[in-house]
């Protein structure tokens, strides 16, 4: 817990029957296409997350730090109020905890890709053209079986072209690189050693990573794997203990029920679709304080470099919120755990719209729900999103007076 004032938060606790709802719409900032531009969100028609701009209080917040471009985990983990710096967490125990795979001390987890690769061995499709997950489970079963010197190994499913590996055995290590190259054109990168000690994984994912180019070479367009994300387990203050809150997390895709699962938040059922998420909320409004909601579709439409879709994925998730009003919260935030311009096609270091509504906020002069907007908000151009959270107690009432 350094460097992270949990124990103040912890002491200024005040448990009370208020309700707050935190819905991240993953990858939410963006970028305009040509100078003066509006970016995606500008350009959305919002009325909802309008109004509770004009309502509530905004501004930009920094996931990590400025300049700094975050993963999906830090992102998250910036909103739920943990240090991404000194909480950190490769994307393999993400994906673990998010499939409800049990990893067992000293197992090392590495989150996969299934790409396409060209005659030369070049990455053609890092995620090969988004196979569907039924796709997936067959080219797990063919994975699976694959067997390595002196390392156990388990292939599992995840969503879509993404795909679990956990690596165990005497021995293992999490300090080794990703393969994948980021961008295509080029070949994967071998797996290597990044401290002493860390050979023997780096020489176990190399083995799998060759094994699997053979069992998949008839397969198309799945044809080869890219591993990102080499961790570990860890061992993190549970959001209960530091908030004082009962939390329950509504979200489809696994990485997010696995930051959820290991902050100790209670993750409900996987549903299929975002509507789902909202109806799980409503159906549990009355048994938990905190409820986190997931969207993903912003992200993913951002990363195809497709702005108007993305523009229609923000649409959609605005069309949610009077549902969650309904609901009468305390407190509800609406923002990204990161940005993801279509123009960049790629997660970005731009701070993120942020919006906090609730009966007790000092409203600013905000009349829309917008970078540009934001820029201006009450909650300042740069602001910390490790702030978030304790903002959202403070709205709710629930932390007490600090000092005589």
């Amino acid at each position: 817990m350094q460097n992270h004032p949990f124990e103040k938060m912890a002491g200024l606790s005040s448990p009370n029957d208020s309700k707050i709802i935190l819905m991240v719409l993953d990858g939410l900032g963006g970028l305009p296409t040509k100078p003066r531009g509006s970016t995606e969100l500008e350009t959305a028609l919002t009325p909802n997350f309008d109004t509770l701009a004009k309502e509530g209080v905004t501004g930009l917040h920094l996931p990590v730090g400025a300049g700094i471009t975050p993963g999906s985990g830090p992102g998250h983990l910036g909103v739920f109020g943990y240090d991404p710096l000194a909480f950190q967490v490769g994307r393999g125990a993400l994906a673990a905890a998010g499939v409800g795979f049990e990893m067992e001390s000293g197992d090392v987890a590495v989150r996969g890709n299934f790409c396409t690769l060209d005659e030369e061995g070049r990455v053609q499709d890092r995620r090969a053209g988004r196979i569907d997950t039924k796709t997936n489970n067959r080219l797990c079963e063919k994975l699976d079986p694959i067997e390595l010197d002196g390392v156990e190994l388990f292939v599992q499913t995840i969503k879509e072209h993404r795909f679990l590996a956990v690596l165990r055995g005497e021995g293992l290590s999490d300090e080794v690189n990703d393969t994948d190259p980021q961008e295509t054109g080029r070949k994967p990168i071998d797996p290597e050693a990044q401290k002493s000690g860390a050979g023997k994984t780096a020489a176990a994912l190399k083995q799998f990573a060759e094994c699997a180019r053979k069992v998949l070479a008839e397969e198309s367009p799945a044809n080869g794997i890219l591993l990102r994300g080499v961790a570990k387990k860890p061992e993190w203050p549970s959001f209960r203990d530091v908030f004082g809150l009962n939390a329950a997390a509504a979200a489809a895709y696994p990485m997010y029920r696995g930051v959820a699962r290991l902050l100790g938040m209670e993750v409900l059922p996987q549903p299929e679709t975002f509507e789902e998420e909202v109806e799980q909320v409503k159906e549990h409004f009355s048994a938990y304080d905190f409820f986190f909601i997931h969207f993903k579709p912003s992200d993913s439409r951002g990363e195809d470099g497709d702005f108007q879709a993305k523009v229609d994925a923000i649409q959609k998730a605005d069309a949610i919120i009077p549902a969650l009003r309904n609901l009468a919260p305390d407190v509800l935030i609406v923002t990204g755990d990161h940005s993801t311009p279509a123009l960049l096609k790629s997660h970005s270091w731009h701070p993120v719209p942020t919006v906090l509504w609730s009966p007790t906020c000092r409203t600013d002069r905000t009349e829309s729900f917008g970078e540009r907007e934001c820029m201006s908000g009450g909650l300042g151009p740069r602001f910390p999103a490790t702030d978030l959270m304790p903002l959202a107690l403070a709205h709710a009432g629930r932390l007490k007076k600090f000092g005589a």
